[in-house]
């Protein structure tokens, strides 16, 4: 169920299938060895594909498993026999191993005041899960498995998806709860409560849970995890909100996922500022508040008031032949020119590089305006672009979350009053002198002769 992007006042409740696919796997007994093919094969004499092999079924045996009910078909058509005929490989590994984390969880709960302890528990409940987790991908592996079988792999998706779709459905179709759906994504739901309190939301969560959980064969739980309110939801993995985890909690924690405020590919300036305004937001409610933060924080970058530190870029650089040739990317122009001086400073593969983006002449290719944060601090020529950063870093995440209740920040951004910005013509050395020489040979290559051109520049910013 894609997401209803908007900005919500009211409670929304955030619930979540506890390891969903390995519980799946458990209680429906999907496995390798419990799986007798797709329906349309079943009934043939001859041996027919299955995964990397072949198999064959006995019809007789096929009519007495039918006959006595026990045998299950996925939502994919893959026939599957119960765990009272065979108990699966895979359903009994994955109980083991979902038993043995709950073990693992409750002595972390007698232990807490052993905090080396607790993060060795941690990391061996994390791992734990991560192998339960990624166990019905591995059926499904054509190209890197030892095991494919699509079978199994797809019979646990498409259940999965069928078990939200009932959740989904049932939730809806109670009118006691006057809930309704907002979002549903592989094993979690958001529901909206409107016009109920918080109080509300978590009670009508947990009768939420206990009825999906009754509906579903164990060891399938669904869990009330927590309630947002306020909350943004922008797209499909990408929302934020004030996060209550119980109903006597009083202050909230900010939660944000997928979003800039979290992501590592982004620099300071942006996701300090989205969460600022998030919060602004969150607290308020008043749209005049956030643009008035938002135009006071342009000002102090186009004034040049902000640290260096918070407009650097910090990208994965990926290995020279990780790239097409020409690619004008960032980290790979910084490695290109590093080793031409010293080729021992190549970054490893995975490394981030950080760099900044510099003012320049107009028309000049972004990925000539590109500097280590060394280089900027060493040479005074050098100025941050502060258009840049604002226009096309600063100004499409916050669209993204304020263009949802109506507010344009790209209209607050054109409105503030303008004043001519000059670029320092003197200082820097012969390094600098080298660069802006640099600078200007780029821009007679490019050099057009219209008044609007001319004053694009992006040496030119406004200013209040």
């Amino acid at each position: 169920l894609e997401p209803n992007s908007r900005f919500y006042a009211d409670p929304l409740i955030v619930l979540d299938f506890q390891s969903l696919y390995p519980s799946i796997i458990i209680a429906y007994n999907y496995c390798f060895s419990t799986c007798l093919g797709r329906v349309e094969h079943l009934g043939q004499s001859e041996p027919f594909e299955f995964g990397a092999s072949q198999l064959r079924l006995s019809p007789r045996m096929l009519k007495v498993l039918v006959e006595k009910n026990l045998v299950t078909v996925s939502p994919c058509g893959a026939v599957f026999v119960k765990s009272s005929v065979r108990e699966g490989i895979l359903p009994r590994m994955l109980n083991e191993i979902l038993t043995t984390r709950l073990m693992v969880k409750a002595s972390m709960k007698l232990h807490k005041e052993n905090s080396i302890l607790q993060r060795v528990l941690h990391s061996r409940q994390l791992g734990l899960k991560l192998i339960a987790n990624v166990t019905y991908g591995y059926t499904a592996a054509n190209f890197s498995g030892r095991m494919p079988c699509v079978e199994v792999g797809d019979s646990v998706v498409s259940k999965g998806r069928e078990t939200l779709e009932r959740a989904i459905k049932l939730v809806e179709s109670t009118e006691r709860w006057g809930a309704k759906v907002m979002y549903g994504d592989t094993d979690s739901m958001f529901v909206l409560c409107p016009g109920r309190t918080r109080q509300d939301a978590f009670k009508i969560g947990e009768e939420i849970a206990e009825a999906v959980t009754r509906d579903n064969p164990p060891p399938v739980k669904l869990k009330l995890e927590k309630v947002y309110q306020p909350s943004i939801l922008q797209t499909k993995k990408r929302y934020v909100g004030y996060m209550y985890e119980s109903a006597d909690q009083e202050k909230p924690v900010y939660e944000a996922k997928g979003i800039e405020t979290v992501r590592r590919d982004g620099c300071p300036v942006v996701s300090k500022m989205l969460e600022k305004v998030l919060r602004i937001l969150f607290e308020t409610q008043d749209v005049s508040r956030v643009k008035d933060y938002t135009c006071r924080q342009f000002t102090k970058i186009l004034e040049d008031r902000v640290n260096v530190q918070d407009y650097i870029f910090a990208k994965e650089f990926r290995g020279q032949d990780g790239y097409k040739p020409g690619a004008c990317v960032p980290a790979l122009e910084l490695t290109r020119r590093w080793k031409a001086v010293d080729p021992r400073r190549e970054p490893r593969r995975g490394e981030r590089v950080p760099y900044v983006i510099i003012n320049g002449p107009p028309l000049v290719p972004l990925i000539r305006l590109v500097r280590s944060p060394d280089e900027l601090l060493a040479d005074p020529g050098l100025k941050i672009n502060s258009n840049y950063y604002i226009t096309k870093a600063i100004i499409p995440p916050l669209n993204r979350c304020l263009l949802l209740i109506g507010a344009d920040v790209n209209q607050w951004y054109n409105d503030l009053p303008r004043k001519v910005l000059m670029l320092h013509n003197t200082g820097g050395g012969g390094a600098g002198k080298a660069k802006r020489s640099m600078l200007a040979s780029e821009l007679q290559l490019h050099k057009k002769s219209t008044i609007s051109q001319y004053f694009s520049t992006t040496s030119c910013v406004g200013d209040c």
